[in-house]
């Protein structure tokens, strides 16, 4: 009888990054999405510990979804995938900024970006600028 292998480890994320996150209430992080080259943002999405773990070890963006309680990886049913150029954290922990190189549209809609049509009007009122 011969014996087997042991399987892999399974890389995690490392202790440094798990320990600076600030999660929200169900565990998760917003993660803002940026074409590298033009700066563009694309997308928000979320991420757990296990979504950003994939995102940085396989080199294509993994979101967790809030509705259906799953990972998804962005493109794998539309063919629109994003290709991650570096993963940064905000000064707080709470946010994260990936950039990649976006093939295709971003927005579940057909749309290159999320935001794309979707501006608002900005009104200012002297209140705001007094002082």
């Amino acid at each position: 009888m011969s014996e087997q292998p042991a399987p892999a480890p399974v890389p995690v994320l490392p202790a440094e990054v798990a320990a600076a996150l600030k999660r929200d209430g169900a565990g998760l992080v917003a993660a803002v999405v940026q074409q590298f080259d033009t700066n563009e943002v694309l997308m928000l999405g979320w991420m757990d510990d296990e979504a950003l773990r994939r995102t940085m070890t396989t080199g294509r963006v993994t979101f967790y979804s809030r509705s259906r309680q799953e990972y998804w990886r962005k493109g794998d049913t539309s063919g629109h995938v994003q290709w991650v150029k570096s993963v940064a954290m905000d000064c707080d922990g709470d946010a994260l900024l990936v950039r990649v190189d976006q093939v295709g549209a971003a927005c579940h809609t057909g749309t290159r970006t999320c935001f794309d049509g979707r501006g608002l009007s900005v009104v200012t009122g002297d209140a705001d600028n007094a002082g």
